[in-house]
């Protein structure tokens, strides 16, 4: 049975090449004319598959555009400023002595004229009881001249004694005088001396840690603590040279005022990033410019009404001394930087873009001021920039609004 299988299946594989050629020529050119028939439809259907109108368009990116804005832009710089006392008035003794008392708490507020420390005062009372004798005995012999002046003036009238002796009266008289006058001062200074032994506050102001202990032995170069006026304050900073001659007709203006009034107000910036809540005014420009630095040193001030700041604090100055008038502003992310050029993509009213290399100003907040390349009123593309070429058509997503921080 499997050998009879094995010669059916033999004979299906070599039955068309046993039959007769008439016949196999007959089945060849059947097999020719359909796949000639089959031939133009398929083409057809190829052809019709390549059509471009048949193939689906790609759609316009869509992006984000907002207006290039024209407005007046105050141009704002920074400093670093020091801050410093508006007096900073050293206590240092008028006398000589031995501290025997501290009568104020380091760091505190005092007031003009508050004792601060006190000089053993004995040495300097005992000078003044002594001048003070010294000028009784001066007038105790101002007294005896005059009275001599008095007896002898009506005597020299009656050629009773010699006009010599009323003259030397007189000139006693005169130098008894004199005597009492130089005694006068010395118990003046000696009051002096006592009252120096206390040492008291030149200003209203915060005190400093004392520089010297009870019974330390001081004299007038010692200097004691110092007392700072911290209402206003004043804050140090620095201007370039060509800062400065830009604006020198400014501040020039106002250095014969005994206030300067109407220059921009300044903002500080403490070192916590917090900005202070009062503005300061410029007060005063230094005399010169500083031949190592080329800088010139400019003063303001700030109201410190609670005494929040402290001289020695660093912070940042902020104002704004002049005005961009009519300055085009566009978003800062709308601006693409290639090898030191700068570029904005502009959308057209046809939503066609423009790719447009402009010149940039100086930024603001979140804005950029460009100064030539577009107009106010344009449409920049802010959103989507990586999908557009020149040229391209968009769609535009929606108009953000350009604004600065």
């Amino acid at each position: 049975m499997a050998e009879e299988l094995q010669n059916q299946h033999r004979d299906m594989r070599t039955l068309p090449h046993r039959w007769p050629l008439e016949i196999r020529s007959s089945l060849y050119s059947a097999a020719a004319r359909l796949i000639l028939a089959a031939l133009p439809a398929t083409v057809f259907l190829a052809a019709g598959c390549s059509d471009p109108k048949a193939a689906p368009a790609i759609p316009s990116p869509e992006v984000e555009v907002a207006s290039v804005l024209k407005e007046d832009v105050p141009m704002f710089s920074e400093w670093v400023a020091t801050l410093d006392g508006y007096i900073n008035a050293q206590i240092q003794p008028q006398v000589a002595g031995y501290v025997i008392r501290q009568t104020y708490k380091e760091g505190s507020f005092v007031r003009k004229g508050q004792i601060l420390f006190q000089i053993d005062p004995r040495p300097f009372q005992a000078l003044l009881d002594q001048a003070k004798a010294q000028l009784a005995q001066a007038q105790a012999q101002l007294g005896k001249t005059e009275m001599d002046v008095n007896r002898d003036t009506p005597l020299a009238k009656e050629r009773a004694i010699a006009q010599s002796q009323l003259d030397n009266d007189i000139q006693a008289k005169e130098a008894a005088k004199a005597a009492v006058k130089a005694a006068e001062a010395l118990v003046e200074q000696a009051r002096l001396n006592v009252e120096f032994t206390d040492v008291k506050s030149l200003v209203d102001g915060i005190t400093g840690i004392a520089q010297v202990q009870i019974g330390n032995l001081v004299n007038p170069t010692t200097v004691l603590t110092t007392v700072s006026q911290v209402n206003p304050i004043k804050a140090y900073f620095s201007i370039s040279e060509q800062e400065y001659i830009h604006y020198a007709s400014q501040i020039n203006a106002q250095t014969q005022k005994e206030i300067p009034s109407g220059g921009p107000p300044f903002d500080l910036i403490l070192a916590d990033g917090s900005i202070y809540p009062h503005k300061g005014f410029a007060l005063l420009t230094n005399r010169q410019v500083d031949t190592a630095t080329g800088s010139i040193q400019v003063v303001c001030s700030f109201p410190n009404p609670q005494n929040a700041l402290r001289p020695g604090q660093f912070g940042r100055l902020r104002a704004a001394p002049e005005v961009r008038n009519g300055a085009l502003l566009v978003p800062q992310k709308a601006v693409t930087e290639l090898q030191g050029t700068y570029q904005l993509a502009v959308a057209g009213a046809d939503n066609k873009v423009s790719i447009r290399a402009v010149k940039v100003g100086d930024r603001i907040g979140a804005l950029w001021i460009v100064e030539s390349g577009v107009k106010a009123g344009e449409m920049v593309i802010v959103e989507g920039l990586q999908k557009v070429q020149n040229g391209s058509t968009v769609k535009i997503k929606q108009s953000a609004p350009a604004k600065g921080d």
